[in-house]
């Protein structure tokens, strides 16, 4: 079995991408991070802080991707959904704007 930080990253990610399991992550994460039980004990200087900072790193761009990623597509959900009351192959006049009548000042 290989170890390795990117392995790590990726089932993090992974776990965090999974609705299922989101929370409990998250929970997880933080309750680590407040936690005097460490991997690397925080006695150490600045070695001890170092998977606090990978973990806390890892969860705020994760979770700041998926909040980005969760208001676009709502915005682009609420952009698709606009209610067309036209019957196809037909126009309103509210639909349709003269260009040439605009004006720009």
């Amino acid at each position: 079995m290989k170890f390795s930080i990117q392995s790590v990253y990726t089932w993090y990610r992974n776990l965090l991408r999974n609705p299922k399991y989101r929370w409990w992550v998250i929970l997880g994460t933080l309750v680590y991070l407040a936690s005097p039980i460490d991997f690397i004990p925080d006695v150490f200087p600045i070695v001890g802080q170092i998977d606090d900072v990978f973990l806390l790193t890892l969860l705020v761009s994760e979770v700041s991707g998926l909040v980005i990623e969760g208001w676009k597509a709502r915005k682009g959900d609420l952009n698709t959904e606009a209610p067309n009351n036209t019957p196809e192959g037909s126009t309103s006049a509210a639909s349709t704007i003269d260009v040439d009548a605009v004006s720009v000042k």
